[in-house]
């Protein structure tokens, strides 16, 4: 049996997918050129697969692609391809877990507000004057300051999409005393934590209750473009929006006429339509928006689990038995 990969990882990784593949061939390409001459007679593919590389493959039976999202990778050969294709999904859920959970806390006690005004020097609570010192504030003189901060227990975290990402995300909510409702196609018992457990057609329900929402869905025929000006309106002027699942899904023009409206109270994002983000979008204006450039799944330990799933599946590959994190290529995951 024959491994070949492309583009070609650096030597320290090469020899930890030497090592797992014992007796199969491993070809590291250096260029597509060297990838084409080795594919043809290749059993196992790891890397970017091109068109022109998948039609000189004359018996490949599993490719492992490097990313967890697909839709940048597919393309109709591949599709109808009999070889079975895996991705990286799962790899990310706990520190994209992490940022949604960041994203939440820095709306609910304003810190994106604080954060400017310190900048300024500005001692300035939001929803009303602080008090001097030496005279004490009165219940009813700081109800306006109350209101202005929230906390995560209590509130209504919806989340679309509950796959791996998704569920975590649920956990660390439930653990905080949100209340957790999600919508999703495939997942049919709500896991611990999740009090409502919907198919995408009760989105519209979802977003009405919720004062956070949570993207995390994939990108695939029947998500992109799912968010536009009539889901924003049927959210609350007082949620939040988040998107750490893919850029294509919300429609970043209809965002900003929904907060320019007040249609909602703001939204956080790492993932963007068109990335980078243009300096000149009229999204980076807004002060009630949080904008990190795609770094929700980025953590020291991500590495060392991508390398594990591709020496696990070449493991069971070698062995005959059933790869993990296979893709489903007609719906993109």
């Amino acid at each position: 049996m024959k491994l070949v990969i492309f583009p070609a990882v650096e030597a320290e990784r090469l020899a930890k997918i030497v090592a797992a593949a014992g007796p199969m061939a491993v070809v590291n390409a250096g260029d597509e050129a060297e990838a084409a001459r080795e594919i043809g007679d290749a059993d196992a593919f790891f890397g970017r697969v091109t068109p022109a590389l998948l039609r000189q493959a004359q018996r490949l039976r599993w490719i492992q692609a490097p990313t967890a999202s697909m839709e940048h990778y597919l393309f109709p050969e591949l599709v109808e391809h009999p070889a079975v294709l895996t991705g990286m999904r799962g790899l990310f859920s706990d520190c994209i877990a992490d940022h949604v959970l960041g994203y939440m806390l820095v709306f609910a006690r304003n810190l994106h507000v604080y954060i400017r005004q310190q900048i300024e020097a500005r001692w300035e609570p939001v929803g009303g004057e602080a008090a001097r010192p030496g005279f004490a504030i009165g219940a009813g003189a700081c109800t306006a300051i109350d209101r202005a901060h929230r906390q995560l227990a209590g509130a209504t975290l919806g989340i679309v999409g509950l796959g791996s990402i998704g569920r975590e995300i649920a956990r660390r909510g439930a653990a905080l005393g949100m209340r957790v409702i999600a919508v999703d196609p495939m997942q049919s018992a709500a896991p611990e934590g999740v009090t409502a457990l919907w198919p995408p057609d009760r989105l519209p329900d979802l977003l009405a209750e919720s004062d956070y929402v949570v993207i995390a869905a994939p990108h695939t025929p029947d998500t992109a473009g799912l968010f536009r000006g009539e889901q924003f309106r049927r959210m609350k002027r007082t949620a939040y929006l988040i998107n750490i699942g893919r850029g294509a899904i919300v429609n970043l023009h209809d965002l900003c006429d929904a907060l320019a409206a007040g249609e909602i109270a703001g939204a956080a994002l790492d993932v963007f339509e068109t990335e980078p983000l243009p300096a000149e979008h009229p999204l980076w204006r807004f002060e009630n928006v949080i904008i990190t450039p795609h770094v929700a799944g980025q953590a020291p330990q991500i590495a060392g689990r991508h390398l594990g799933v591709l020496v696990e599946n070449i493991r069971r590959f070698r062995a005959g038995e059933p790869l993990v994190n296979v893709v489903d290529k007609k719906r993109w995951f």
